[in-house]
């Protein structure tokens, strides 16, 4: 049997047809014509003024950072589960993360642990949609204006969620996104700052390219030491074709997600992405995790996967679980969902044998656990 991936991008014509004319006409003066053309796309998608496109997620949430003055001795709040690149440019910047405990509906940050795990030293929290999950973004915008701290959105994994008509990433101080391979839009890798708050926007513009002010006259003249996280004009060619098809390409996750719950929850005891109302979950990774009583582990997920020829995703770990960090397995569910979760397939051109493939190994498990 060919193999199920778990994910790869969605390529057609256009982006062929973009990414070639970047090659053959995107230099010297046309550089940036493309990159250009992304940010302000981009821009009229989300709703928001500013954007600077990034060589990463992970650059563009340390740009926004940096952009913000954050520094030693000072306190970010994030969520126990993320990927490591949500809580390296903390690091990088000498700065502090704070791990606090998910909710289990939605496995996004618990906006009551955040509360509790605020202190003086404290300069943002990281509300990271997981998964295409949205954060309660009510109480946490709450939470930040209560406090005067800055929320900022890590939308790496959620274009296409809407919080009660507002997309992800366009609420907080600043969001981030990513347009890696296995993202609902991808330039292979890559990325987008995204602000409405001007003074930022400009301190990041210059940090993204060496420190170089966009107002300099004097070519190769920066005002400080910068970074080089600017997306390249083919990237950008491509995420220009991209972002035309990006109803098409949420919608289509949507749907799979949707066959999925339908085939699989048959049982209280089995949850998937919750679907929220007055929202919309962009559906980047539909997951299944069982209830702690039904015996189902993480490794009994991934050995049935493997054995059926189907890529095998597993859950995050949680963060301080990793050996550079002081384990708190007080954050329960952080700690316990990991080991009976797994992420399923969803690449857009999945064929319906390929979803019944995946659904038939779990209904495997599900004769030998949930039905005992």
């Amino acid at each position: 049997m060919d193999k199920v991936l778990y994910s790869k991008p969605s390529m057609g014509e256009l982006e062929f047809e973009f990414a070639l004319d970047a090659l053959h006409n995107g230099w010297g003066s046309n550089c940036y014509d493309y990159i250009i053309e992304f940010e302000k796309a981009f821009c009229l998608h989300l709703d928001v003024p500013f954007t600077v496109a990034t060589s990463s997620c992970t650059g563009a949430l340390q740009l926004g950072l940096a952009g913000m003055g954050i520094g030693p001795g000072d306190e970010i709040i994030l969520a126990e589960t993320n990927w490591i690149a949500t809580v390296a440019p903390i690091i990088h910047l000498g700065a502090t993360p704070i791990f606090v405990d998910i909710d289990p509906f939605n496995w996004c940050i618990n906006p009551s642990m955040v509360e509790k795990a605020i202190t003086n030293k404290t300069r943002a929290i990281i509300a990271t949609h997981l998964y295409g999950n949205l954060c309660d973004m009510d109480y946490l915008l709450n939470i930040g204006h209560k406090y005067n701290i800055p929320i900022i959105e890590d939308a790496a994994q959620a274009i296409g969620s809407v919080w009660k008509g507002k997309k992800a990433g366009s609420m907080g101080k600043f969001g981030t996104f990513s347009f890696h391979g296995s993202k609902t839009i991808s330039t292979g890798e890559g990325g987008m700052f995204v602000t409405s708050d001007p003074d930022l926007f400009e301190s990041v513009l210059t940090l993204s390219n060496h420190g170089r002010c966009k107002k300099e006259k004097r070519q190769f003249w920066p005002k400080f030491i910068g970074y080089k996280f600017k997306m390249s004009n083919l990237q950008a060619a491509i995420g220009c074709a991209q972002l035309k098809r990006i109803d098409e390409l949420v919608s289509r996750k949507r749907e799979i997600l949707s066959t999925y719950r339908e085939k699989l929850c048959v049982s209280d005891r089995i949850k998937m992405n919750p679907d929220i109302p007055e929202t919309i979950n962009g559906a980047w990774m539909p997951t299944i995790v069982f209830g702690t009583k039904t015996g189902v582990s993480r490794e009994i997920l991934l050995n049935a996967f493997r054995a059926s020829n189907i890529d095998a995703r597993p859950f995050f770990y949680p963060l301080s679980s990793l050996p550079m960090f002081d384990k708190k397995p007080e954050n329960i569910h952080a700690w316990s969902i990991p080991d009976r979760a797994i992420n399923l397939p969803s690449y857009h051109d999945m064929t319906s044998q390929d979803i019944n493939r995946v659904c038939s190994t779990l209904n495997q498990i599900f004769k030998k656990f949930i039905n005992k």
